[in-house]
């Protein structure tokens, strides 16, 4: 079962993604970006879905980081946003996201776009 990471600093944002995502992959549910860093010692995810506006460090600093490292820089990441800006979006792009699903989000396009994303670098999903 392919591992998920869901980035969020908020805890409902978490509890939705993990309701939607559990039956279909292994979820870890983090509220910080450098807890999620430390969490690398211990577990490598097969993609990381990740909010941009968080209090720590923002989701296109973490981005860049994960880029940056030979170690985490194909793991596929997926924004999750409530944001509404085009720059923003083709900032993401162009820094390496591979998409980016609005909040709220509904839960058959949170798997859908998932899914999409996996097949895409994995033909065995």
């Amino acid at each position: 079962m392919k591992t998920i990471f869901v980035v969020d600093d908020n805890g409902i944002n978490l509890m939705k993604a993990d309701e939607a995502l559990s039956d279909h992959f292994n979820v870890i549910t983090i509220s910080s970006a450098f807890t999620m860093f430390e969490l690398f010692d211990d577990v490598i995810p097969d993609m990381i879905l990740l909010d941009i506006m968080m209090p720590d460090i923002n989701g296109f600093d973490v981005l860049e980081r994960l880029k940056a490292d030979v170690r985490y820089a194909g793991i596929p990441v997926i924004f999750l946003t409530s944001m509404n800006d085009a720059a923003e979006e083709a900032r993401g792009y162009k820094m390496g996201a591979m998409d980016f699903i609005k909040k709220p989000f509904s839960k058959q396009i949170l798997l859908d776009r998932i899914k999409t994303v996996l097949e895409s670098g994995d033909s065995k999903c």
